[in-house]
C-alpha cells in the first residue's frame, strides 16, 4: 500500500510510533526486523552506517535493536518485537545504504526468535484496515506533505 509516497507492505506488523517493521516467518517464530520508508525519510534521508545489535542480544520491543548513522546524526533503532538476535544483515557493513534503497527487502536490520509475539501484537498494527490510518496520521503529526514532501 502507498501513504503519502511512502510503501508499506501489507504482509508486515508495524510499530507505527518508531516507523519500524516485522516480517513473519512462516513458523511464526522469527521475524526479521528494518526500518520503513518513512520513518528514513523522517531520520533525515541518506544512511551512512547501519549496525544492528550482535548475535546473541537480547532485545525489547520498543528497545534498540541497532543504530544508523545519518548526515547528521546517529538514531537508535527501535524493535518491533522482543526476541534474542540470531543474524544480522552483513551486507549493511559494506552497503548500509541498502536500508534506504531497500527498506523491506535488502536493507532488513536483524533477524530475531520471538520471545511472545501474542504479547508484542497489542502494539503493532497490521493489515490495510489498521496500517493506513496510523500512518497516515503520523505522516500528518510529522508535516509529511501528500506527496511525501
Amino acid at each position: 500500500m502507498l501513504i503519502r509516497g511512502f510503501s508499506f507492505p501489507d504482509e508486515l506488523h508495524y510499530l507505527v510510533e518508531h516507523q519500524v517493521w516485522a516480517r513473519l516467518e512462516d513458523d511464526g517464530a522469527a521475524a526479521r526486523v528494518g526500518i520503513t520508508a518513512l520513518g528514513i525519510h523522517l531520520a533525515g534521508g541518506e544512511i551512512y552506517m547501519a549496525r544492528p545489535k550482535m548475535v546473541g542480544a537480547a532485545v525489547v520491543q520498543g528497545g534498540s535493536v541497532g543504530v544508523v548513522e545519518l548526515a547528521k546524526a546517529i538514531v537508535s533503532v527501535k524493535s518491533p518485537v522482543t526476541g534474542t538476535v540470531v543474524e544480522v544483515n552483513a551486507r549493511l557493513a559494506a552497503a548500509p545504504e541498502l536500508v534506504h534503497r531497500d527498506p523491506y527487502g535488502e536493507g532488513w536490520l536483524a533477524r530475531l526468535t520471538l520471545t511472545d509475539f501474542g504479547a508484542d501484537r497489542a502494539a503493532l498494527v497490521h493489515g490495510a484496515a489498521a496500517v493506513q490510518p496510523a500512518m497516515e496520521h503520523h505522516a500528518w503529526l510529522n508535516r509529511v506533505g501528500p506527496d511525501g514532501g
